[in-house]
């Protein structure tokens, strides 16, 4: 039986609390260009449409390791040709796998294309939960699809999107937070980027409370990834800001912060190089 913390979350109060750090300077970085540098590292340079082709996958990696980003994130059928092409690289390649976007498959299903993407060499697998199971409040359901993706995994690293936009309530972030933690997430995202609300302060703040109290409880340190709705380089400091206020230093690191903002990518180079 799978209990979850009930915690009583006031949207107002998370805003207060975003509003008062924005106030705050940034700590761990000697100016502007620095941080935004480190956000550019932690991209996951991605692309993920109907029209993705094999010229397109050579144009994303070719910009992955000319802004030197964190990984690229594909579709299951282009991982070997981006493991091809960033071999000589220390970019990951990430694939969606588990019925992404919708979650909308069975388990056996969902198991199969992670594992078909696993035996493609992705080093990342990024999974998205079934939201209306969770709003159910089938939560044993919900956790033990998380736990099968995870063996299915292997050596693979798991990033389960708890689809922040479809949860809507403080609390419920909360709680699918600390579910996706509990069943083996090695990160929590925000979203797929695949509907009208992506990642916002307000829910990446919940989602930085869950991991700073899942980590107190097992001293296990599990990254987040804000995705969508990162476009422009105030945003991204305050993403930074609110990671340095809520967790300490040891989060400063793009194995446990990566950022979903492909089309952001180009900006933060620009504002970097020039």
């Amino acid at each position: 039986m799978i209990t979850l913390p009930n915690y009583s979350y006031s949207l107002s109060e998370v805003q207060a609390r975003i509003e008062e750090i924005k106030k705050q300077p940034l700590e761990n970085f000697s100016s502007e260009k620095e941080a935004i540098r480190f956000a550019l590292h932690c991209i996951d340079l991605t692309t993920l449409e109907g029209n993705d082709n094999t010229k397109k996958i050579e144009l994303l990696c070719e910009n992955a390791m000319r802004y030197q980003t964190a990984a690229v994130c594909v579709y299951p059928v282009f991982i070997h040709q981006a493991k091809q092409l960033l071999k000589n690289t220390s970019i990951k390649v990430a694939s969606v796998a588990g019925a992404f976007p919708h979650g909308q498959l069975p388990i056996e299903l969902k198991v199969a294309e992670v594992e078909y993407a696993v035996a493609q060499g992705a080093d990342e697998i990024d999974m998205v939960i079934s939201r209306g199971l969770f709003l159910e409040e089938k939560y044993e359901t919900v956790f033990n699809e998380i736990v099968a993706i995870k063996k299915a995994c292997q050596q693979a690293h798991l990033k389960v999107i708890l689809e922040t936009g479809e949860l809507i309530e403080p609390d419920s972030v909360y709680k699918a937070s600390m579910l996706a933690m509990r069943a083996g997430a090695d990160f929590i995202k925000t979203s797929t980027g695949k509907i009208a609300t992506n990642a916002t302060p307000e829910a990446f703040l919940v989602m930085l409370d869950a991991i700073c109290q899942f980590y107190n409880e097992t001293k296990k340190k599990i990254g987040i990834k804000p995705a969508g709705g990162i476009t422009d380089v105030s945003t991204t400091l305050l993403y930074l800001n609110l990671l340095e206020k809520a967790l300490n230093t040891n989060w400063l690191s793009n194995t446990f912060l990566r950022i979903g903002a492909s089309r952001l990518a180009v900006q933060l180079y620009n504002f970097v190089e020039f």
